[in-house]
């Protein structure tokens, strides 16, 4: 298996894991999604994708949109994040709405298919942005939008995450929220992919984690640095000197209220 496939894998087992997505401590997941849909005029008759859709908090409002008339199309790779999604759509009785369980990155649709392609949370995922981001040009119909949210490069702790792996490697690695990581730095992706009318809204947000809550996951490392080669090498000596660095970096920046997390998300539209 390659760092590529093992990446994917981690991915898979790290969201098929979150069985209350919707409703986790501190989740800003619902409203997220609806201020994304909200940036972006739906009408009835569109037919939207929306991918890595998870549990539907982007398709099925969309689908509600849309109406009889329209069609959207669910793309996710993790079966329990759909199994979730299908029980909402049952309960909601649309008839207008598929799920499909692929990889997002090898699947393909005939040009101009979409009015709309929407990516909620999941963008930075992407190994190859540039390459997903054409793939999306290509599917939307001339003048289609395509949306999505990512974090700024100073969220989630990322810095904090860059020097300890950095001190333990001895070498600096590409953390997941720098390709996309300012406004200038998406707006040159989206120029890139060929997209026009850029448009991104920057909204403030954060919240207090409990000290106690002072563990960095390896599953979390992986995912944060794209699988990246040299994590795949880490002996379980190193593994334990990031749980120490770890540790005594989120002491220094620990308050009474506890670690204050930046979870503030860019959301960005632009034209075909």
């Amino acid at each position: 298996m390659t760092d590529l496939d093992n990446y994917k894998q981690q991915l898979r087992e790290f969201y098929g894991s979150r069985t209350t997505y919707d409703h986790e401590e501190g989740t800003r997941h619902p409203l997220e999604a609806k201020i994304l849909l909200e940036f972006v005029p739906l009408h009835s008759g569109q037919k939207i994708l929306d991918v890595a859709t998870g549990t539907g908090l982007i398709a099925i409002p969309a689908s509600e949109k849309v109406g009889s008339e329209g069609y959207v199309i669910g793309i996710d790779m993790t079966p329990g994040m759909l199994h979730q999604a299908r029980l909402k759509i049952a309960a909601a009785k649309l008839q207008n709405i598929e799920l499909i369980e692929a990889d997002a990155e090898y699947l393909n649709f005939s040009d101009s298919s979409f009015d709309v392609v929407f990516c909620c949370e999941a963008i930075v995922l992407f190994p190859d942005l540039i390459a997903i981001l054409k793939k999306w040009y290509r599917f939307l119909k001339p003048g289609g939008f395509v949306a999505f949210t990512c974090p700024p490069e100073t969220a989630l702790m990322a810095s904090l995450q860059q020097r300890i792996c950095a001190r333990v490697l001895g070498e600096s690695l590409p953390h997941i929220l720098e390709p996309l990581g300012t406004p200038e730095k998406c707006r040159n992706l989206l120029n890139q992919a060929g997209f026009r009318d850029i448009e991104i809204k920057i909204e403030p947000s954060g919240r207090y984690r409990p000290l106690s809550d002072n563990k960095l996951s390896e599953t979390v490392i992986k995912i944060n640095f794209k699988g990246n080669p040299l994590l795949s090498k880490l002996s379980q000596e190193q593994l334990n000197q990031l749980q120490v660095e770890y540790k005594a970096e989120i002491e220094k920046v620990a308050t009474d209220r506890g670690i204050w997390i930046d979870t503030t998300k860019f959301f960005v539209r632009a034209r075909k």
